[in-house]
């Protein structure tokens, strides 16, 4: 995939942060006037010469940033990610991949401190954040940062919502820690991405542990030395192959994170030590998986420009490469009434990367169709919606589904975007019909409104919680600034 240009939203410079690793002193950014002075080559030739001291210039960050000092922007996607997070989790609370790891996990879990969003049972704090991340993410209709396809919420808020119910904390505290478990599991991606993705890492899984890590030990007063330690207990848990995809295991990566992240905080919280450099060190985390390390994306513009502000939302339960797609069909559907049976063809040019990881042509179950361009398209058309509904197993196998997803034919084009497609629709009695999606619905570009990530909680919640217990479960997550307690979220997922 062609990364988008990370360096427009930033305002200052590495050159701070490198000087302060050397020094010992603590300096986040820096005018970006030193960066620009220096050849990109020569920067680049020395960060990998000579890294900065990332894990610990990360872990002053975290445990001496508080919640004033976040922007509002910051604040506020924080909120909406929370928002689509809960959501998501409770909509994904009865499918069979979380019944099943109830099933496994009930014998063994220890004692019952903490809920499942959607369910009844309670489990220890691990174990109730790797279901609730399982939860979140079995549907694919969680949270993307565009930029390295990571969904950051799934390790992050598993981890502090299960934590807050153990130790409680308030809803203040609670959304200081999820915007810095975020920013840092984004800016670690950055700094890999995408190298890192395309050997095969899952990278919510791998980055997501980052997350997890720094959020639950924000949540414990962990020290700068002892978040260090956090972060490298965390380096050494990275989980998640991308082989996983379209089976029950995907779902298990951010899960698994989630569980790490607190197993990882709570051992640096009692003095398990790690390696200082577990980050950047020359046998340590990035340059073990990954071929590129840019550490300037971890550190430049650390507390002044927050990639937790680029979060995105999917209207569409799928892969986020296959929406530009979705969203060109359904336009097109609504806006001539298109009926399956006029149709001749559907000829879309997309991007090599839709193919390689949506390209299931005969998908058999509801899972797969989400890893299917041919099923998205169809049912897009069929429906004029791509909600969890349209990935049932019934409907990949639906007739009428089948007969039209032999007529999508995607077609590779290096010049189309990843945020691209470009759609046209061959009816039967000639007309040609054209659509070109610069960007989707639901990008940072055409985010998706505080009324619909709403009206997608509520779709989601239907059946699982009654219309007034989704009333205020959505208004708690709204207002978690001002609970006194974080675990009134948790409380208020309960079924009833």
């Amino acid at each position: 995939m062609s990364v988008i240009d990370r360096r427009r939203f930033l305002k200052t410079g590495a050159a701070g942060a490198f000087a302060a690793a050397a020094s010992g002193s603590t300096v986040y950014a820096q005018s970006s006037d030193a960066a620009k002075a220096a050849p990109a080559s020569n920067a680049a030739s020395s960060i990998n010469a000579r890294p900065p001291k990332v894990t610990r210039i990360l872990a002053e960050y975290i445990v001496k940033t508080g919640y004033q000092d976040l922007p509002a922007s910051a604040r506020k996607e924080g909120v909406r990610t929370l928002m689509n997070w809960v959501g998501v989790a409770v909509g994904g609370s009865h499918d069979e991949t979380v019944n099943r790891a109830v099933a496994a996990l009930t014998p063994f879990s220890g004692p019952p401190q903490a809920n499942l969003l959607g369910r009844t049972e309670r489990f220890d704090i691990m174990n109730a954040a790797f279901i609730n991340g399982v939860s979140s993410h079995i549907f694919d209709y969680d949270d993307t940062h565009l930029k390295t396809i990571i969904h950051p919420a799934g390790p992050v808020v598993s981890a502090i919502l299960a934590y807050s119910q153990y130790h409680p904390v308030s809803g203040k505290d609670f959304l200081n820690a999820l915007v810095l478990g975020v920013e840092t599991e984004l800016r670690i991606g950055n700094a890999v991405y995408p190298n890192h993705y395309d050997v095969g890492w899952h990278i919510t899984g791998t980055c997501g542990v980052f997350g997890s890590a720094a959020a639950t030990g924000k949540l414990m007063g962990l020290s700068v030395e002892q978040m260090v330690w956090a972060l490298g207990l965390a380096a050494s848990q990275p989980v998640g192959l991308r082989e996983s995809f379209g089976s029950m295991n995907k779902s298990f990566n951010p899960g698994r994170a989630a569980a790490n992240g607190i197993f990882a905080a709570l051992l640096a919280g009692q003095n398990y030590t790690s390696s200082d450099g577990m980050i950047e060190a020359k046998r340590g985390w990035a340059n073990t998986i990954s071929t590129k390390q840019d550490y300037r994306e971890i550190t430049e513009g650390l507390g002044q420009h927050y990639e937790s502000t680029l979060n995105t939302y999917k209207p569409f339960a799928c892969g986020i490469v296959i929406h530009p797609a979705i969203d060109a069909a359904i336009q097109l559907r609504n806006q001539y009434h298109l009926q399956p049976d006029q149709i001749e063809r559907i000829d879309l040019r997309v991007h090599p990367l839709v193919i390689e990881l949506t390209g299931k042509q005969t998908p058999q179950i509801g899972l797969e169709g989400k890893f299917s361009i041919y099923h998205a398209v169809a049912i897009a058309v069929i429906d004029g919606a791509a909600g969890e509904k349209q990935f049932s197993d019934a409907k990949v196998r639906d007739p009428v589904t089948v007969a039209l997803r032999e007529k999508v034919n995607p077609i590779v084009d290096s010049a189309i975007k990843p945020e691209q497609v470009d759609m046209t629709i061959t009816l039967k009695d000639g007309r040609k019909l054209h659509k070109f999606i610069q960007h989707a619905i639901g990008s940072t570009e055409v985010p998706m409104t505080d009324q619909q990530l709403e009206k997608k909680f509520s779709d989601l919640s239907d059946g699982i919680l009654s219309p007034e217990r989704t009333r205020a479960l959505i208004d708690k997550c709204w207002h978690v600034e001002q609970l006194q307690s974080a675990a009134e979220i948790a409380l208020a997922a309960l079924p009833h």
